[in-house]
């Protein structure tokens, strides 16, 4: 059974009562992570391992995402600026006691490669809340799986150094 949540707007990253914001650098440009995060929408589950199932809804203008477990998500995508950001806002879902959530990926070109800061934005009661902050080192490990399989899937292996045994 989903229920509706409460609609937050793109401010909302930065003042929500719960946040989780992890970072991390990839070796692949910002157009390709981009790309991978706001147009290949489907491709999800094939570099980020807690989601079972993504697709873009609406033109393009909202997703639907499964997640590993069950919960399930329908959101509105709240910013597309390619090469920079991606955010959607959750309007239903059937997880327990979450009453907004926002989330943001903003890329910043670092030299050929890409920093991409995630942003999980979230309001509930207090016992929620809390809940977020004792997941935050299982969410951020799941982050870190993912921006290291999205760069393995868009940078291919490269060849070894010479002397390196490989």
């Amino acid at each position: 059974m989903t229920r509706r949540l409460r609609q937050v707007e793109l401010g909302f990253a930065s003042s929500a009562p719960g946040r989780l914001v992890f970072s991390a650098g990839l070796a692949a440009p910002p157009a390709a992570v981009y790309r991978s995060l706001a147009e290949e929408v489907g491709s999800w589950p094939a570099w980020f391992t807690a989601v079972a199932s993504a697709r873009p809804t609406d033109g393009g203008t909202g997703r639907t995402v499964g997640l590993r477990g069950g919960i399930s998500f329908r959101e509105t995508v709240m910013a597309a600026e390619p090469d920079t950001r991606y955010a959607y806002r959750v309007d239903e879902t059937n997880a327990p006691g979450v009453r907004a959530m926002l989330e943001e990926w903003v890329l910043s070109p670092v030299g050929r490669g890409t920093r991409v800061r995630w942003t999980m934005a979230v309001d509930g009661p207090a016992a929620y809340l809390f809940a977020m902050r004792l997941a935050r080192p299982g969410v951020g490990w799941s982050f870190r799986d993912a921006m290291r399989r999205l760069d393995r899937r868009l940078i291919p292996a490269r060849n070894p150094s010479p002397g390196s045994g490989r």
